[in-house]
Parts: C-alpha cells; structure tokens; sequence
C-alpha cells in the first residue's frame, strides 16, 4: 500500500500549517463540516476560558503534580510534575521505557497514580470512578500508535462511531462528516476499505479522523511518525498542528521524533530514570548544561541528520 500513500502525500506536501483545514474538503460536503469545525472550535474556547485561574494567570489544562507509578519494585515515574495549558501542546521527550506512554494512560484513567494529583480541565482525576472517567475521555481522546482502529469494520464506520454513540446528528449528516474528516486528513475516499488494506501512515491519520469525530477538547498522540516514512511524518506534524492553530486544540505528543517536537511543541518534558529532569521551552531544553540532555541531542543530530 506503500504506492498510494505516497501519492496522496505528495499532492498535499506544499501543505501550510496555517492552510485553512476546511480547503481540503469537497464543496458538496463544506457547509456540514465546516458547522461541525466550528462547534468543536468553540467548545474548545469555551473550555479554555472554564479553567481555573493559578493566581490570576490561566491554569493548566492538563497537569501532573508530585506524580508516582510503580510495577512492582520497578519505578516508573518518581515525583513527576508538569503542565499543559489550554490550547498549547507538550511534547514528552526521553528514552524507551521512561513512562512516556505510561502518563498518557494514567491520564485517561488506564492506569492509576500510586501518589500525587493529575488534573484535566482543573479537576482532580485520581480516584475517579469509571463512570467519571469515561467523562474524561469524551474530552481527552487519544492517538494510539497503532492506530487502535476497528479491524472488522469500515474505515468510514470507524469514523463515524463515536458521532454514532453521542447521537446527536442525522445519519445523512454522519456520512458528510465523515467524507470531509477523511479529506481533511489526507485519506479521502477510502471509507469503504478495512484498516488492514492499508499503510501505517494511513492508519495514524484515519485514527486522527475518529479523534475529531468526538470533538474532544484535546488529544493525546503516542508516537504519531514512529514506522512512517519521512513524508508521511512531516505531513502528521503538519496536521497536529493545524488541529492545535485551528481548532485551539489542547496537545500531548509522545515522540523519539526531534524534528516534530522542535515543530510542535510550546513545552517539552523530558523523563529519565524515572524523573522529569526537564521542563520548559526546547530553547531552554537546547541550552541546558545538563549532560544528559546534551547527549540526547547530540544522539538525534548523529542518527537524524538536519
């Protein structure tokens, strides 16, 4: 499937990431999906603005405060704190099996916090019941990196199930939302093909589509470019941060991928041994004396060439 994937993405490389998302959506489907754009703007907004304020300055959306996890006698995370605010994106930096993936799964309530507070949207999630927490979830929606579509049906009907599970909308304007998410992704047409007809990079943007279905106030991406093509990379970095400019979208990016993270990210945080030894802007992260962050990005220039 590699052939198509690569067509379809030359058409789309030029691609700004200021480029309006709804220019990439057929006119026969425009007007529907432009009114779900904007509904999932506003909600955003508004989502934004209900936040707490920390001493009169805006409060975090997402935030890890003296945060631990262990398995067993291996720890995890010890101590970690950071935060995302409304709208920015957090890019979570470090080696294989520092807890990059584990935060996001605590976050969403997977996994559970031995000690220490994480908040969504001001509110203390740790103790939540799972009925709570499936209310996190229509907020905070996230990007496996596999995908984690539906094998047995449709990429149209993976789409399509979570404005199906709400419903509120008319199967006819169902359909339109879908044929317009699916373009505005870069996979249009294919929502009568199985996620096993095609590519990984396919797979990414079709799981992003089903994100946006649900209109979440942010999301949360595991390792969005890992197993892509570089192409295909750039164009996910593209998308997410569109989705961030366009639809004041709140982000969390789990990635080994530098060049995304220097694209992406307002923050980054960086784990290791269990610590977040860094947190602050990839400037800072870029002018730390700290050499374990030197070695880190003196690693990527030698395995990723600028």
């Amino acid at each position: 499937m590699a052939e198509p994937e690569n067509k379809l993405d030359q058409q789309q490389l030029e691609t700004s990431a200021d480029t309006p998302l709804i220019e990439s959506v057929s006119e026969d489907v425009s007007a529907e999906v432009g009114e779900f754009m904007e509904q999932a703007a506003q909600q955003n907004e508004a989502a934004a603005e209900a936040v707490p304020d920390i001493k009169n300055r805006p409060g975090p959306y997402i935030s890890f405060e003296h945060v631990y996890k262990s398995f067993g006698e291996f720890v995890v995370l010890e101590d970690v704190s950071f935060y995302v605010l409304p709208g920015e994106t957090l890019c979570i930096l470090g080696r294989s099996g520092v807890g990059k993936s584990v935060s996001l799964q605590m976050l969403l309530g997977f996994l559970k916090a031995d000690k220490g507070v994480i908040k969504v949207a001001g509110d203390n999630i740790c103790g939540y019941t799972e009925r709570e927490l499936q209310d996190v979830r229509r907020k905070v929606t996230m990007v496996f990196q596999n995908g984690a579509l539906f094998d047995s049906i449709t990429v149209g009907e993976n789409v399509a199930f979570p404005m199906r599970e709400r419903g509120e909308m008319a199967e006819d304007q169902i359909l339109q939302v879908v044929k317009g998410l699916l373009e505005m992704v870069g996979v249009a047409g294919m929502e009568n093909l199985l996620p096993s007809d095609l590519s990984t990079g396919m797979k990414r943007s079709i799981a992003i589509a089903r994100a946006l279905a649900a209109q979440p106030e942010a999301v949360l991406y595991d390792e969005p470019t890992t197993m892509v093509d570089p192409l295909m990379a750039h164009l996910l970095g593209n998308l997410i941060e569109r989705l961030k400019q366009q639809l004041h979208l709140t982000s969390i990016v789990v990635t080994h991928d530098m060049r995304l993270a220097k694209k992406l990210a307002d923050r980054v945080v960086f784990l290791h041994a269990g610590k977040a030894i860094f947190f602050g802007t990839m400037e800072e992260m870029e002018r730390s004396p700290d050499p374990i962050l030197q070695e880190f990005l003196t690693l990527d220039e030698l395995v990723v060439p600028a």
